[in-house]
């Protein structure tokens, strides 16, 4: 059994915990931390004020919370508001880093890379996007060259987008499969998670759906109110097929009753947490190819995968849902995402940077 860690996780600073503004890293984070320390680990959380996560010790933050990172563009300049949360956090951070023997970093900000080397105790990075502006990623590539191993991502695909993927440990996802009820006959709606945000691509799967002639159930954090309306003047239909940003209890008894999951990013998804909660309850999915999704999907068994931004393929696929085997879909997501199987791969990739140092 390895040695029982004293491990600080900073959290995103662009929300509280619980609010839904860290899209997949709030899960992530929830999942990884229960897993940690039903391995016996002491965990810890620093997030903003105002965040809860069942179960973990949280030392709430106040301050200013960051702009988010896929809002901005590639050559924006880097922001730290007055009284930042951010700076908040990773001053909480290097007053207290003697307390423990690792500090993971989950925040997709230049500040925390930059950091690094003015810490005693290891930071270890898990980046929770792909490349989205130059500053990220000089800021990445120069934690390659002076901490190899420190990087860690939730998949190849997203690891490549950064030009230095053989310094990154893929480390995948998980959720709590004991939180999500198989269903083995859904009902006729499609269903479509996530951020309702431009790079999310919700049009696609609204249009799908309707080239198909079958419901669709939106789920998710209403992120962009503008990019929203326009959506519901293109799509009378939407405003009646959103049904808001659930707690994982209610969202999996809508979930699993839905034939397919339509994932439709236009940018280059880091994971897609949508997709496993899917599959978890027997659903399968139905994704474009690009990003994480193309590495967790299994065409022809739990789901199919649509060349990018093709529409008519999304409806094509949707009309081949009945070739899936629900039961497959489920156990992929016990064989793959388990929580025990993904606090495993942090706790080696922990171990290694803790021992490097040791040595």
């Amino acid at each position: 059994m390895p040695t029982t860690r004293r491990l600080l996780l900073i959290s995103t600073p662009v929300g509280p915990l619980g609010s839904g503004l860290g899209g997949g890293v709030e899960l992530t984070l929830q999942n990884l931390c229960q897993g940690l320390r039903a391995r016996g680990h002491r965990v810890t959380v620093a997030a903003p004020e105002g965040s809860a996560l069942a179960g973990v010790p949280v030392v709430e933050v106040a301050g200013q919370l960051q702009p988010t990172a896929h809002t901005q563009g590639r050559n924006t300049p880097i922001t730290l508001p007055g009284d930042s949360v951010l700076g908040n956090l990773w001053r909480y951070a290097r007053q207290h880093q003697g307390e423990f023997d690792l500090i993971v970093n989950l925040a997709y900000d230049w500040l925390p890379f930059y950091l690094s080397e003015f810490f005693d105790t290891p930071v270890a990075h898990f980046v929770t996007m792909g490349s989205l502006s130059e500053a990220m990623d000089e800021a990445i590539r120069q934690v390659a060259r002076q901490f190899p191993g420190r990087l860690g991502a939730y998949t190849r695909t997203q690891a490549d987008t950064f030009g230095v993927a053989n310094t990154f440990v893929i480390l995948g996802s998980a959720i709590d499969l004991a939180q999500y009820d198989f269903c083995a006959s859904p009902g006729e709606a499609l269903a479509w998670m996530g951020r309702i945000s431009p790079e999310k691509g919700l049009e696609d799967a609204l249009e799908a759906a309707a080239m198909a002639q079958v419901p669709l159930k939106i789920l998710g954090k209403l992120e962009d109110a503008n990019y929203w309306q326009r959506l519901c003047d293109r799509f009378p239909e939407a405003a009646d097929c959103y049904l808001g940003f659930l707690p994982t209890a209610e969202l999996q008894q809508v979930l699993r009753q839905c034939r397919a999951l339509v994932m439709t990013p236009r940018w280059v998804e880091a994971f897609g947490n949508v997709a496993i909660e899917a599959l978890a309850c027997g659903v399968p999915v139905i994704a474009y190819a690009r990003g994480g999704p193309a590495e967790i999907v299994q065409p022809g068994v739990t789901g199919w995968l649509v060349p990018p931004d093709d529409v008519p393929g999304l409806a094509t696929a949707i009309a081949r849902i009945d070739q899936l085997d629900r039961q497959a879909c489920r156990r992929q997501a016990e064989t793959d995402y388990s929580l025990d199987a993904l606090a495993a791969r942090f706790e080696q990739w922990f171990e290694s940077i803790i021992q490097a140092l040791e040595r």
